[in-house]
């Protein structure tokens, strides 16, 4: 729901205002609100795990801590095949680049299904192809119109459908709150081969787990690209799923996101301790 994106991010916040204080449990539930009792549910079903569990994670040494293991994390979940409770199966993800002729076309001859949908992250508005997913992004309430000419711009020529059933079954299964979640997800979106290979090495980060800007320059054999990279991941159009919000500067920094530092926090956050939940 919305509201509870919306109440998590105000406690993430106030918790970040007085990090020195290390607020309990009833300082935070106070600032928000809620009961004690009522907070700590929230955050249950919100993350899957228990709020102290949950704000472990908000600290920058926490941050720099996960930053130094990535590569060794990363390399042994994908030996084992990056399982993890109560979240996307990074590697049943695969991209299906646009092709040239169908960028020149600008969608003509195609139809594209658009929605506007709640996530635990907030609002989103997604489109699918028939290929797959083209886009996501998230919004605030009452930027529904906004969303929707932006992705008009990109495909001019396109025909366009609001169908609320098929993109929510999407979101839902995004977000695992349907079954059967462990299919193959498809992206059809259009970028650079460079892009392209960015984003790639993006999807080989496991949830739980972040990198930095160097690390995927070295990942792709590019070490001196890191500014390249950086643009590459400030232009992803498929927010979470593909997870630029995973990577760090070296400092253990969040740096920018388009969507929000809170949201990226709040993603970072809700991955790490579901991940790491015993």
């Amino acid at each position: 729901m919305s509201s509870d994106y919306q109440r998590v991010a105000q406690a993430i916040q106030y918790i970040r205002d007085n990090v020195k204080q290390q607020p309990d449990l009833e300082d935070v539930a106070g600032h928000i609100g809620l009961s004690p009792y009522h907070f700590q549910r929230l955050f249950q079903r919100w993350a899957g795990v228990s709020p102290k569990r949950f704000l472990e994670f908000l600290t920058v040494e926490q941050a720099k801590e996960l930053l130094q293991q990535s590569r060794s994390v990363l390399d042994s979940s994908l030996e084992t095949g990056l399982s993890g409770p109560g979240r996307l199966h990074d590697q049943f993800v695969s991209i299906e680049a646009v092709s040239p002729g169908e960028f020149k076309k600008r969608g003509a001859g195609m139809q594209i299904a658009y929605g506007f949908q709640q996530t635990p992250f907030g609002l989103a508005a997604i489109s699918l192809s028939p290929r797959g997913i083209l886009s996501l992004s998230f919004y605030e309430e009452g930027e529904e119109e906004f969303e929707l000419a932006k992705l008009k711009s990109e495909w001019s020529d396109a025909s366009f459908v609001e169908d609320p059933a098929r993109t929510s079954a999407v979101i839902d299964r995004l977000f695992e709150k349907s079954s059967g979640s462990d299919g193959r997800l498809l992206l059809s979106i259009r970028g650079t081969n460079f892009q392209i290979k960015v984003w790639n090495a993006l999807l080989r980060i496991p949830a739980g787990s972040i990198s930095s800007y160097q690390k995927l320059a070295d990942e792709i054999g590019k070490p001196k690209s890191v500014r390249a990279v950086a643009n590459a991941i400030g232009a992803n159009p498929v927010a979470y799923l593909i997870p630029c919000h995973r990577v760090l500067r070296s400092s253990g920094e969040l740096s920018g996101y388009r969507w929000g530092q809170d949201r990226k926090r709040l993603m970072l956050a809700r991955e790490w301790a579901q991940t790491t939940a015993p």
